[in-house]
């Protein structure tokens, strides 16, 4: 029998390492330079796999064990590659599209349970009161712990109208919160706009899809229809970000032609690249170049761009961008600090793996990855502070800066909290009345006195 597996092993052992030469990734490097199959860890890998094969208590088809052991190797090198099955591989897509059915939750992995990372808002999730930092230990009976993001995020998408209960975990509250949530078609208002008062206009980008980008620049001439403008604000706050184009067509509308955006720097050749303002980086060959319908006024009106812990990925590369180039003043909290690039990388059978594959630069050669963007003049949420909030640099397995001292990376994942330790929970609608960081981001447009930061203040004197 033992002869029998072992045989058995090197004939698995074979067969993994020709998937592993047959895969065709189009991010990888040259063949040429690739070092030599580790042949006794697969040996390994194969051996435990005709163990499961021969022992385990119920049957388990190939196919499922291998899938989980691609899960496994990319879940484990940071919180953001994953491996996609066909359903997963659709979702992704049809979220970038901004329509999707589910809860309406920005998640990623820790210690095995799902974490938020931020609630979209005006969906379920939201209304329901769900929270950036909590812990979802249940999805209905079913524990979390031992799941993969994939299978959680599948039992938390469905058909509308039907319900799922969730149980977490927040450190504010002694017990499991226990919310039931109702399904809805996700429909993510990316880009929304009004004029605050006369000469002041507002354009909050909740995500980055497809159209984000012409949509900003539709939304400009709108508020531009209503009159002379002193001033804008752009909200990024509680934006997780989207696709990286969205985000050049939009620093595209403020920033002039050729100006770089953002670079990127990986192991690979074609990801190492700067992009810039060009119809080449922000309209991918598609339609009509957006940028030409813009409005005058666009890339030299006054602008303050609204951040907090919330504002990742692409938001992080707009605002870094108009800092960098002097084009806007940053207003808020420290952003999230998701500075790294996942390539979509599609295998066989309509499935494909999300692979990290380099780090986000500012213009100025800032690594955005697990620091984030400190804002120009830091404006709590309301004048008794800021919610805490999970970071890039709080995910467990996040990728390092790169670039920063570890002075640099520490500062991404702090937060201000109360004297209890935690941070109150701050809710008001983004854009709302009792907005206090949209009430600030006018004051300092019109040049008035504004309520900084209290370490700020005393500073200074």
């Amino acid at each position: 029998m033992r002869n029998k597996l072992q045989k058995m092993g090197l004939v698995m052992t074979g067969m993994v390492a020709g998937v592993l030469i047959s895969l065709n990734f189009s991010a990888s490097a040259d063949r040429a330079e690739l070092a030599p199959l580790p042949v006794e860890e697969l040996r390994a890998f194969a051996d435990v796999f005709n163990a499961i094969k021969q022992g385990y208590v119920e049957p388990v088809e190939d196919r499922k064990l291998i899938n989980h052991a691609i899960s496994g190797m990319l879940s484990g090198l940071d919180p953001h590659s994953a491996y996609l099955d066909a359903e997963a591989f659709k979702e992704l897509q049809e979220g970038t599209q901004g329509e999707f059915g589910g809860l309406g939750i920005e998640v990623g992995m820790e210690d095995g349970f799902v974490k938020v990372v931020s609630p979209i808002e005006d969906t379920p999730a939201f209304r329901a009161g769900i929270q950036a930092g909590d812990l979802i230990v249940k999805l209905d009976d079913t524990p979390v712990k031992g799941m993969t993001l994939s299978d959680a995020v599948k039992m938390m998408r469905g058909k509308p109208n039907t319900s799922i209960t969730l149980t977490i975990m927040r450190k504010s509250e002694p017990a499991p919160v226990v919310v039931k949530i109702t399904r809805e078609i996700i429909k993510v208002q990316s880009v929304r706009s009004k004029v605050l008062e006369p000469g002041y206009a507002y354009i909050r980008v909740a995500q980055f899809q497809e159209n984000t980008a012409a949509s900003v620049v539709e939304h400009l001439n709108r508020v531009a229809a209503e009159g002379n403008l002193n001033g804008l604000v752009l909200d990024l706050r509680n934006d997780p970000g989207g696709l990286l184009h969205g985000a050049i067509g939009v620093a595209a509308a403020f920033l002039p032609a050729e100006t770089l955006v953002v670079s990127t720097d990986g192991r690979t050749p074609d990801a190492r690249r700067e992009y810039r303002v060009t119809p080449e980086d922000y309209m991918r060959g598609r339609g009509r170049d957006f940028i030409r319908s813009l409005p005058p006024f666009a890339r030299d009106i006054p602008m303050v761009v609204l951040v907090n812990g919330g504002s990742a990925s692409a938001s992080e590369i707009v605002a870094g961008a108009l800092q960098d180039h002097k084009r806007a003043t940053v207003v808020g909290t420290q952003t999230f600090g998701k500075g790294s690039v996942q390539t979509i990388l599609p295998i066989n059978n309509n499935s494909a793996i999300k692979l990290t594959t380099a780090r986000y630069y500012t213009p100025s050669g800032r690594s955005i990855q697990a620091t984030g963007i400190a804002p120009d003049i830091v404006i709590e949420e309301s004048e008794n502070g800021s919610s805490k909030r999970v970071r890039e640099a709080d995910l467990l397995g996040h990728l390092d800066n790169g670039r920063a001292d570890e002075a640099d990376q520490k500062a991404g994942g702090t937060e201000e909290a109360g004297e209890d330790g935690e941070a109150e929970a701050v809710r008001f609608e983004m854009g709302g009345e009792d907005d206090y960081q949209l009430q600030q981001a006018v004051k300092l447009l019109k040049g008035e006195q504004i309520a900084q930061n209290a370490e700020e203040e005393a500073a200074k004197n």
